[in-house]
């Protein structure tokens, strides 16, 4: 994040990878889906950035900067800010949504009917539906048209915004099952400063960019008691084994959870002062209450909502999740902290494969 108290224009320092400017929409003006907006901008794209309600549009519009959800880094003149989905997304070639995921059926379901017929969407939210316990491409399917909804693409990886709006080197994975439109995104939104790989397991990719978020809550939990280094360590190994059992039995490929999407979220996500669901986590360790925690958070920790949700779906397909039961009676039940976690250290013993 910028240090300095002006906001800083960045993107005209990186060299595009892409070789025609595209008309692009971004949905959803938090910090990720504005990092991602100034990052499109950088790639020399044209950006449509949709903010919910008319006052906050305004103000990003006229300040040039998001200084609720991401302060000091400056909206590149190629940026038009509107609180009118329509506008945004009518006549753009890339769409891409960076919603909470409890609101993509509602935000898309209404946008639905403005997609250009050859527009691609692009996700870059992470979660499960609640209630249904959908993946965001199987919501996709339900609202939207279906070849928007077959061609959609799938953005996750280890990616913090204030170093992607910073320009730092960052690398992410982009799936898709339309081979072609995969590789046309990814060529897009790429830059000297941006990596991106693609990848046709989408169900893989979004499960592990979900269910990471309720392993990050446990790992500041962790944290947040005291155990160390080694318990860290040990739920991150033993989260991802999780993630894993649970990705595979939905149809994903194990492969991917070693990838960017799995592995490489998971790290950053568990070790980084800057994650939002390992703060929670923290707090949690540390003897707050949920309604203390999420009264002090302006942004949303969607491993809250996504722990209840992979709660639900691990005992449906009938997959062991310990760690995600655990952090479910922690987060949604109210059981003590300390004496919750230790209950995974007196499980039966089992072989690390099981």
């Amino acid at each position: 994040m910028a240090t300095t108290d002006e906001p800083r224009i960045l993107s005209e320092e990186r060299a595009p990878a892409s070789t025609s400017r595209t008309e692009t929409a971004v949905i959803g003006a938090g910090s990720y889906g504005t990092c991602l907006a100034i990052q499109l901008a950088s790639a020399g794209h044209d950006v449509t950035f949709w903010a919910r309600g008319a006052d906050f549009a305004a103000e990003l519009q006229a300040t040039r900067e998001n200084r609720v959800y991401l302060p000091g880094f400056r909206l590149p003149s190629a940026i038009e800010v509107t609180s009118d989905l329509e506008r945004a997304v009518r006549g753009k070639a890339i769409v891409m949504g960076v919603t909470p995921s409890h609101a993509i059926r509602d935000v898309f379901g209404r946008a639905a009917a403005w997609f250009d017929p050859d527009a691609v969407l692009v996700n870059a939210s992470k979660g499960l539906e609640d209630g249904t316990l959908l993946t965001i491409d199987e919501v996709y399917r339900q609202i939207l048209p279906p070849r928007i909804a077959a061609r959609a693409t799938f953005l996750s990886g280890p990616t913090f915004a204030g170093e992607i709006a910073g320009g730092m080197p960052s690398a992410i994975v982009l799936a898709g099952r339309d081979v072609e439109t995969t590789q046309y995104v990814q060529r897009a939104i790429s830059t000297d400063r941006f990596r991106t790989y693609s990848s046709d397991d989408v169900t893989g990719v979004l499960v592990g960019g979900a269910i990471k978020n309720v392993v990050a809550i446990a790992a500041g939990v962790s944290d947040g008691l005291g155990f160390g280094s080694n318990a860290r360590a040990a739920l991150i190994t033993r989260g991802l084994a999780e993630i894993t059992r649970i990705g595979v039995t939905m149809g994903a490929r194990p492969e991917t959870f070693a990838g960017l999407s799995g592995m490489g979220d998971l790290v950053l996500t568990c070790s980084s002062d800057t994650s939002r669901n390992r703060k929670v986590g923290l707090a949690l360790g540390q003897g707050k209450t949920m309604a203390e925690i999420l009264g002090d958070m302006r942004m949303v920790a969607e491993g809250v909502k996504t722990t209840k949700v992979a709660h639900e779906l691990a005992l449906k397909l009938g997959v062991p999740a310990p760690i995600t039961d655990v952090m479910h009676a922690i987060v949604h039940e109210g059981a003590p902290a300390g004496e919750t976690m230790q209950k995974l250290m007196q499980r039966a013993l089992k072989s690390e494969r099981g």
